[in-house]
């Protein structure tokens, strides 16, 4: 039951290490939006994130010679520092297990706490199993990121603030959810003290293993998890996690990339101040949680849970925030190749400003655009599209697209003859010495590489468009690669915008 953690939330230690995080009101959001938005600050703390609570609270609470012997913890980053600054404080050595993708700005933000890091394997998941491997030849005590009674009563310590801090009616609070150990907390905290609040998780709909586990009343694992969002990057929430979320947590948004870009931007202009993409989840959910119902008035709390952001991805989520925002749409636009008819397109674009305009000419017949068109409100694209269609300009709204949005916009007239047997498929790869290298001599001699964009974002995965050029005799022999390579991907064979403009 949940009340059984309100004592161990009461009575957690967490402010040797942890500020009382500020509770702020985003004016320019609340205005968006017709209601009370509210931010719990947890970017502020001293390792910018909230994961420094749980952490310590456990650690505090081991005998004195376990810590002695001192801990292990597997992280991508926020974890392992909060389990690095506890560890400084209370005199015990720590050894944290990172993926060899995460970023050197997190990975020398542990090592100045003077814990020692190790890198092993591509993922989360691949450092968990090598940390619990050195806790059994260590001896030494493991220290969770979520699945822990002690760890999820220190997140707790969140909600009790908020709590505190926000005394008058309040409709609902905004948690992210990774394995669980914040919402859970929050969760159980807020629903023994005021039950009439909404608890509301928060996830991409590429990570989103808690909302599959609670449909199906036990853990689901995902099989590959998004990496925008990398400190949500879960596949398997905890057991205690999912016990408490299925009592605690009353719903769940799914948001995807563009929505979480924008949310960025939205805490930048309020506060001048740059969340990561875990650390906006919330913002992004309390957005269109609002804007589904269409509800205004209410008092609504995010709790912006950290900070650690990789500079240059910042081209990335700036590139993103306006499609997130609905304010820019993209579409794929034929017109005859005929003289007055761009002057036409023009006249149905009239005012709107045009963010982005490629085309080639590729066929005697027609021409295909690509085109980025500034919206000021949300359903403006289909009213953009529809107007092409009367005008008998075929027209595909792209904003929702991926391929469209990532590659395709940057490669317009790449139409080939030579293309035969082509396949086109897009990976996902960790951005690691040597990975793109690994990818490309994996491959069969036999197979031509007939298209190939990479674009670096500035983040920790790198993605990449490949067009092979495989014989239909060998298709069997390409499946079997695509399955032994371990990158995660997606088949865009059939895509109507490489159809278009590439085909």
């Amino acid at each position: 039951m949940p009340r059984a953690y309100l004592s161990r939330i009461l009575t957690a230690n967490v402010y040797d290490v942890a500020i009382e995080s500020p509770l702020e009101r985003a004016e320019l959001l609340s205005l968006r939006l017709s209601s009370s938005v509210w931010l719990k600050r947890e970017d502020l703390q001293p390792v910018v994130s909230f994961k420094l609570r749980g952490a310590f609270n456990t650690m505090a609470r081991l005998p004195a010679r376990a810590r002695a012997r001192g801990v292990l913890a597997a992280s991508a980053g926020n974890h392992a520092q909060g389990v690095a600054l506890a560890a400084s404080r209370l005199g015990c050595p720590a050894t944290i297990v990172m993926p060899v993708t995460t970023p050197e700005l997190k990975i020398e933000a542990v090592r100045r706490r003077g814990a020692e890091v190790i890198l092993h394997g591509d993922s989360y998941s691949d450092a968990y199993e090598r940390a619990r491997e050195l806790e059994r030849t260590a001896r030494r005590v493991f220290v969770h990121p979520f699945d822990d009674p002690d760890v999820i009563a220190g997140q707790g310590t969140v909600g009790m603030e908020i709590l505190r801090q926000h005394p008058g009616p309040l409709d609902a609070v905004f948690v992210p959810i990774g394995g669980g150990g914040l919402a859970a907390g929050v969760g159980a905290y807020v629903k023994c003290v005021r039950p009439e609040v909404r608890v509301v998780g928060v996830q991409t709909v590429d990570s989103d293993a808690m909302r599959r586990s609670i449909a199906a009343r036990r853990r689901v694992r995902l099989a590959s998890v998004g990496l925008f969002s990398d400190g949500t990057a879960v596949k398997e929430v905890g057991a205690e996690t999912l016990r408490l979320c299925r009592e605690v947590v009353d719903e769940i948004v799914l948001v995807d990339t563009d929505q979480v870009s924008a949310a960025i931007k939205d805490v930048f202009r309020d506060t001048r101040s740059i969340l990561e993409p875990a650390g906006a989840l919330a913002v992004a959910g309390a957005k269109a949680w609002s804007q589904a119902r269409r509800r205004q008035g209410r008092e609504l709390v995010a709790v912006c849970s950290g900070a650690n952001m990789n500079f240059d991805r910042l081209r990335f989520v700036s590139e993103r925030a306006e499609l997130g925002e609905a304010r820019e749409a993209v579409f794929a636009v034929t017109i005859p190749e005929a003289r007055g008819s761009f002057r036409r397109f023009c006249e149905l674009v009239g005012a709107r400003n045009v963010t982005e305009f490629n085309y080639r000419i590729a066929d005697l017949h027609v021409a295909h655009i690509f085109v980025g068109i500034e919206t000021r409100r949300r359903g403006e694209a289909r009213e953009i599209a529809a107007g092409f269609t009367r005008a008998g300009f075929r027209a595909i709204d792209l904003t929702k697209d991926e391929l469209a949005k990532l590659h395709i916009r940057h490669m317009v007239g790449g139409r080939s003859p030579l293309a035969r047997d082509e396949s086109v498929y897009r990976f996902v790869f960790p951005e690691r010495p040597g990975a793109l290298m690994t990818f490309l001599t994996s491959m069969s001699p036999s197979w031509n590489i007939s298209l190939f964009h990479y674009r670096n974002q500035g983040a920790d995965y790198g993605r990449i468009l490949v067009g092979i050029q495989v014989p239909p005799a060998e298709r069997g022999e390409f499946r079997e690669f695509l399955g032994s390579l371990g990158y995660p991907y997606v088949d865009e064979s059939d895509n109507p915008v490489y159809q278009l403009f590439l085909g």
